[in-house]
């Protein structure tokens, strides 16, 4: 069996710093016309979207995909929603957890895996400002400390 072959587009990297990750899961996304070609060169962007549920069906809000240059009047609006493809269950299962212990859903990553396109959707937790400091902190303990152990041994 061959192995699928993974290639990332956009990473989410404000998610990360502005929540915890509890759990990560892959969707499909809807898309139309000349989107995919945007979304194969790069022309994506997710720093601010967020995911809603409503009328059972997953929906990414506020991600950018820019306009294919090549594209033709049929282009679509670049900050349209658009709907994430996954299992009746597992929509339902974050849609408890999302209204029971207030998590959020948000789009960590876009990539192709093989010729489709999906989406890497992280079930988050936000952090308050003193977490987001003692991250920042540690990281750069932890580089320091990289940088010290290079020195030493050259």
């Amino acid at each position: 069996m061959a192995k699928e072959s993974l290639k990332t587009i956009a990473k989410n990297k404000k998610a990360y710093h502005d929540y915890f990750v509890e759990e990560s899961m892959e969707a499909g996304i809807e898309l139309r016309g000349t989107e995919v070609k945007s979304v194969r060169r790069g022309q994506v962007n997710l720093k601010d979207s967020w995911c809603s549920i409503d009328g059972g069906e997953l929906r990414v809000n506020g991600m950018h995909i820019s306009p294919y240059d090549h594209g033709n009047i049929f282009n679509q609006d670049p900050m349209r929603v658009r709907r994430l493809l996954m299992h009746k269950r597992e929509i339902m299962r974050l849609f408890g957890l999302v209204k029971q212990d207030g998590y959020s859903l948000i789009p960590l990553s876009i990539y192709l895996k093989g010729s489709l396109v999906k989406v890497q959707v992280g079930l988050c937790k936000g952090k308050k400002l003193y977490d987001k400091r003692a991250d920042m902190a540690a990281r750069a303990a932890k580089r320091d400390i990289e940088r010290a152990l290079k020195e030493r041994n050259r």
